[in-house]
């Protein structure tokens, strides 16, 4: 007879027992705050880990950290992150990291991504799964749109450098639910709740891990008047879109002087979730 909980796998569907997130706002998780511990983000890599130690005879076998900060270029996570992961000694690594160079002026998506190579192989080096992203496709976001065939070109060249290294892609382009409203925050810059669910959703199937996660269908919004939509739009310039521009003119991030929110490898249930950082900034 079996001493497991009803509803517990008798053997492992996945092979994954220590998981490290590397990468910058995307992967800590800004947009998808935790209500259960205000001040903190969820996010995606959150939502994965969970479903990855449900799914283990025993969840305390199975550890999460996540090394993300806000605002970091692909220098500053392969400085800061790259150790730091190899150290915890995971099995499974995610990274996205390029897209903050990438939408610089004068961000170059060939000489961005041979950095990530080099990332990426070091990463490799250790033995975990690797998996990479490509960019959500932006062509119908404010201010952005504009830099969609940059986006394009580093989305090749990243499943370029999967290949090279035998890494797994979770391919965000071509997450057509990306396209809708209802998957950005408020800022326009990061998802929502709902699209933090839907890639969470996307990267089980990416490394062919069942779960049973429903696609949310949230009620659509209310018909707006031509004058309350350019009021909108008036609000998050100031509120959302300034601020942005102007930190990367001087040069500032807002992930600056902020430390990781989960350092450590630690299991996903029975201890607690160390405070994420403020809600503050993008």
């Amino acid at each position: 007879m079996s001493s497991s909980t009803p509803g517990t796998p008798l053997h492992p569907i996945h092979p994954w027992r220590r998981y490290v997130a590397l990468g910058d706002s995307f992967t800590e998780g800004i947009g998808d705050p935790d209500p259960q511990q205000p001040g903190s983000h969820r996010g995606w890599a959150d939502r994965v880990a969970e479903e990855l130690a449900h799914r283990v005879p025993d969840s305390e076998h199975f550890s999460y950290a996540n090394l993300a900060i806000r605002g970091r270029l692909i220098d500053q996570i392969a400085a800061e992150q790259t150790t730091p992961a190899i150290e915890l000694k995971p099995d499974l690594i995610t990274l996205c990291a390029g897209g903050n160079d990438v939408i610089r002026p004068g961000g170059d998506p060939d000489a961005i991504a041979q950095k990530l190579d080099d990332l990426v192989g070091n990463l490799a080096a250790s033995g975990a799964t690797v998996v990479l992203f490509t960019g959500p496709d932006i062509r119908d976001t404010p201010v952005m749109g504009r830099i969609r065939g940059k986006v394009a070109i580093y989305n090749e060249n990243v499943h370029t450098v999967a290949l090279r290294h035998e890494a797994v892609v979770a391919d965000l382009w071509a997450l057509r639910e990306l396209t809708r409203k209802e998957m950005w925050a408020a800022d326009r810059l990061h998802f929502s709740p709902t699209g933090h669910h839907t890639i969470t959703a996307m990267v089980l199937e990416t490394l062919n891990v069942p779960h049973d996660l429903v696609p949310l269908e949230p009620k659509p919004p209310v018909p707006r008047t031509w004058r309350q939509a350019a009021t909108e739009d008036v609000l998050w310039a100031r509120e959302h879109l300034m601020p942005w521009v102007l930190r990367r003119l001087r040069r500032q991030s807002s992930g600056d002087g902020l430390s990781p929110k989960r350092p450590l490898a630690e299991p996903m249930f029975g201890h607690p979730m160390p405070q994420g950082a403020d809600s503050s900034g993008s």
